[in-house]
């Protein structure tokens, strides 16, 4: 789908595959709407290394400490990283850009460097103000948003409330209206415990959480319907009549998203005022400089990126 509107391309960690991956897709694909925000130097390097062609690509110069890293990640180059991120921000804010597009960052790195960094999700939600991010990943098939996101399994039980799971459909309801144009969105809800309980049988979450947080939602006339067992829930029986699954913990929903459309699935941050898609892999250091990197979730991402802005 082309777009008049711009988008912004984050190249992320300058030692990664994020900068190769956009000199990568230049080469087959349209990207006059794209502006790259990362280092000039660092792109003409990279694509000199690869053989690759920057002639059909706008860069936004924003320099970082050192532009020969390649495979090897240096925490001096972080502060660069973080003006990326904040240009493009600070673009879609103010309507410069109509959405963004991130390449993968190494938390690790940033939190060596001495800035507290739990993830992009939760880095632009503080920098817009927005109230909860919400985090959803999908294919062409299929959306999975969390309830929670970066947490230790450990904490998952503690964190999950009748208002979180209220406040995270909410969200969820009004994104799938205003940036997918869905009417009435339809999600499917996961239970926290095998077999979502089994009736108080293997915990009391689902009957003294998650059930209410339901009801109360149905009362809003949201229409969602749960919580379903996880492990029958992601099969085409009740896929076919959902628009998005709502899965509890991080490794309940993304590792069935991921074996069905990894590589060509985006990552999206709802709950934001901004339009903010991204890669679902990270910075593949082995591969920085190989041009072996896959750019089929990156397509994906610009893909959802643009349609949202349409729709928006």
């Amino acid at each position: 789908m082309k777009s008049t509107h711009k988008i912004a391309y984050t190249v992320g960690e300058p030692a990664g595959i994020g900068p190769e991956l956009i000199l990568q897709l230049a080469q087959t694909d349209d990207l006059s709407d794209v502006i790259v925000i990362g280092d000039a130097r660092l792109l003409k390097q990279r694509a000199e290394t690869l053989g690759l062609s920057l002639d059909n690509l706008a860069v936004l110069d924003t320099p970082v400490n050192d532009f020969r890293v390649c495979g090897q990640p240096d925490t001096s180059n972080v502060d660069g990283v973080i003006n990326m991120l904040n240009r493009a921000i600070d673009g879609c804010l103010n309507h410069e850009f109509a959405a963004m597009v991130t390449g993968p960052l190494h938390k690790g790195i940033i939190n060596d460097a001495g800035i507290d960094f739990s993830g992009h999700t939760e880095y632009l939600a503080e920098r817009t103000k927005a109230a909860k991010p919400v985090m959803l990943l999908a294919t062409s098939s299929l959306r999975v948003a969390l309830v929670t996101t970066h947490l230790p399994l450990k904490d998952v039980c503690a964190a999950i409330t009748e208002e979180l799971i209220i406040e995270i459909c909410q969200i969820i309801n009004q994104d799938l209206r205003q940036k997918y144009a869905i009417d009435e969105p339809r999600l499917i809800v996961c239970g926290l415990n095998p077999h979502a309980g089994e009736g108080g049988h293997l915990g009391m979450e689902e009957i003294d959480i998650i059930e209410p947080a339901l009801a109360k939602l149905k009362e809003q006339g949201i229409n969602v319907v749960g919580p379903l067992p996880a492990d029958t829930l992601f099969t085409p029986k009740y896929l076919d009549k959902a628009d998005v699954a709502v899965a509890m913990y991080h490794d309940q929903g993304l590792p069935v998203l991921k074996s069905q459309g990894f590589g060509d699935a985006a990552n999206i941050t709802l709950g934001l005022p901004i339009i903010r898609t991204s890669v679902d892999h990270g910075t593949a250091f082995d591969l920085a400089g190989t041009g072996h990197a896959d750019v089929g979730s990156l397509r994906t991402a610009l893909t959802v990126a643009r349609e949202m802005a349409v729709a928006s």
